[in-house]
């Protein structure tokens, strides 16, 4: 046998090694779907780790429900060249975005999905928004590699002025006025953009516009076209809206089915139906309810995060959800995702209370009390706050607590009784004790160790939730502390460098006009097992306004929690309507309430 020359060796080893590479990377490309980073949690430790290992941190913060999350899990997360550049560079960590509150109010104008890099120290060195290609994201591997700087984002520079007052200085006021008329798509509804959708604070705005004093028509007029253009995204056979519509119109919808659309396009219609009477509003509301009910709720009454907008995840759906409910059960349904978060639960009791008082249909009522009380048993802190689910990573967060802090408020005004609000007011001081922030104006979305490497950040949609929930609660109650809270939260909005931060802030002037006006004031007065005295609640409940502080007096239950009016001693049960220091004269009958109050609004 010849033995092989040197020259034959190193052919031969050259050889060997090209077919190990070749066979590495079909392996890789053959294992499809199971090719993926080694995904981690998020915590503190990964920043350590990167440290010690001379690596980069990449944040994928997806969303479960989300489509292109799951295109860029099969596409972009198992490309060899992507792979290879994370293994060697990079600490990979996956969030669900509905998971961590933090996180998602964070980067939330870019996602989802959302992907940031870190230094291993937390500087934010580059983050991107939507689906990226593999080529696209191995380029901005090899950019952060070549050139860790960090890149500017607009609007990003710290703050070093505050306003020194919670009031929304005038010229503030007209610019924001400006932008939500301008941002508004005056033919086709929405946002004047691609994506159709319905704001929540838009449309908070334009029914605080159209139910105080002089209705306000241009208004009225945006939050018709808004609310009917909308009609088109919810579903035809199960009920329930989809997120959003592209193409710049509202006939593209993605599927996905995500409880704050769920409860903010609920609550929406309600008041519209309170308000213009007109049966589709009522109609749409509980078709979104029907949905809730049949695929968001759990066996206990709480309620489940969103469905999925595929069938087949990465696979478009658009055939599945042109078929009938027959048609679709034979292929399967969306996966939902069943935690149960406080966040959430919030938002549909509130949205539930008010599909009651515009409906008068006690079973909202009775499905937003159940829920309520079994996230107090369930994900109440002994202080009174409110952890997010089952369990926290990083945790307790701002957010869980103002939803819950709210829902509650909304119960006791609907008259599920004196405790809930009791519950509001621990609610909002672990609120103010967990997430003022000492060094600025406004809340924080998280408490954190000072050792932290990402230190928790005011968002502007949290500070709107804290400033209305504080006024409101101030209003029911009295307490001087609660004002203080709001006007804490104010202070932050009406920072010019925070109020123009984005293209519309419409939340921020629904907030300013509530903090500097008073509400609409129904009280009854008389026993709640009067059947005169609940005619007249149900009355003063169906009245139309976003702003509004319903009160049920009965003696028997000793003081009033805010007793800033006093009432005549009556022999029957009345209704008064109080603006201004004043009260109207004792409304006897339930069906002059509305007609009374809409002519003491216009005044």
């Amino acid at each position: 046998m010849r033995t092989p020359t040197p020259m034959a060796r190193r052919w031969t080893s050259l050889v060997l090694l090209v077919l190990a590479a070749l066979a590495s990377v079909t392996a890789l490309a053959s294992d499809g779907r199971h090719a993926a980073p080694a995904w981690r949690p998020w915590s503190d430790q990964v920043f350590a780790d990167a440290k010690r290992d001379g690596k980069f941190v990449l944040l994928d913060l997806e969303a479960v429900w989300c489509h292109w999350c799951h295109v860029m899990d099969e596409k972009t997360y198992t490309d060899p060249s992507v792979l290879a550049l994370l293994r060697k560079h990079y600490v990979t960590v996956k969030v669900d975005s509905d998971a961590h509150p933090e996180l998602a109010r964070r980067y939330e104008n870019f996602g989802w999905p959302a992907t940031v890099v870190y230094a291993a120290d937390g500087t934010e060195i580059v983050k991107r928004r939507g689906y990226l290609r593999p080529e696209i994201m191995v380029s901005m591997l090899e950019a952060v590699v070549r050139d860790p700087s960090p890149v500017h984002y607009p609007g990003s520079e710290p703050i070093d002025r505050w306003a020194g007052s919670a009031v929304l200085a005038p010229k503030l006021r007209a610019e924001l006025e400006r932008r939500h008329v301008d941002s508004h798509d005056q033919k086709a509804g929405g946002f004047d953009q691609m994506q159709k959708f319905l704001d929540r604070d838009t449309l908070e705005y334009a029914l605080l516009r159209a139910t105080s004093g002089a209705r306000d028509a241009k208004a009225e007029a945006m939050l018709r076209l808004d609310l009917d253009a909308a009609l088109a995204l919810i579903d035809p056979v199960w009920g329930g809206m989809y997120q959003y519509s592209t193409d710049g119109d509202w006939r593209h919808p993605h599927y996905e089915k995500i409880m704050q659309i769920q409860a903010d396009a609920m609550r929406a219609y309600a008041l519209a139906w309170s308000l213009f009477s007109e049966p589709r509003y009522r109609k749409a509301a509980e078709d979104i309810h029907r949905y809730v009910l049949a695929f968001l709720t759990s066996p206990e009454g709480a309620f489940y995060v969103s469905q999925d907008a595929d069938l087949v995840k990465g696979r478009h759906s658009e055939d599945y959800f042109a078929k009938g409910d027959a048609g679709r059960r034979a292929q399967g349904l969306p996966a939902v995702d069943t935690h149960v978060y406080a966040r959430e639960n919030g938002w549909m009791i509130q949205s539930l209370v008010a599909l009651h008082e515009a409906t008068g249909e006690q079973r909202f009522l009775d499905e937003a009390a159940r829920a309520a009380r079994w996230i107090v048993a369930h994900r109440a802190l002994p202080s009174g706050g409110f952890r997010h689910g089952e369990r926290d990573n990083g945790g307790p967060w701002l957010e869980d607590t103002l939803s819950m802090g709210r829902a509650q408020l909304a119960l006791y005004q609907a008259g599920a009784g004196r405790d809930w609000l009791a519950r509001a007011e621990r609610a909002a001081a672990f609120a103010d004790r967990a997430f003022r922030s000492p060094a600025q104006p406004g809340y924080m979305s998280a408490t954190a160790p000072a050792a932290a490497v990402l230190k928790p950040e005011a968002v502007i949609d949290e500070n709107i939730a804290a400033a209305r929930f504080g006024n409101a609660l101030a209003r029911h109650t009295g307490n001087a502390k609660w004002k203080a809270m709001a006007e804490h939260a104010m202070r932050f909005l009406v920072t010019d460098a925070v109020a123009l931060r984005r293209r519309s802030e419409a939340g921020i002037l629904v907030a300013a006009d509530e903090l500097e006006s008073d509400p609409a004031h129904i009280t009854v007065v008389g026993a709640k097992d009067d059947p005169s005295a609940r005619a007249l609640f149900r009355a003063a409940l169906a009245v139309p306004a976003v702003y509004r502080r319903i009160e049920w007096w009965d003696r028997r239950e000793g003081a009033m929690p805010n007793p800033d009016v006093r009432y005549p001693q009556l022999t029957r049960a009345a209704a008064f309507l109080c603006s201004n220091g004043a009260c109207s004269q004792p409304i006897f009958e339930a069906g002059e309430v509305a007609p009374r109050a809409t002519e003491l609004a216009r005044r």
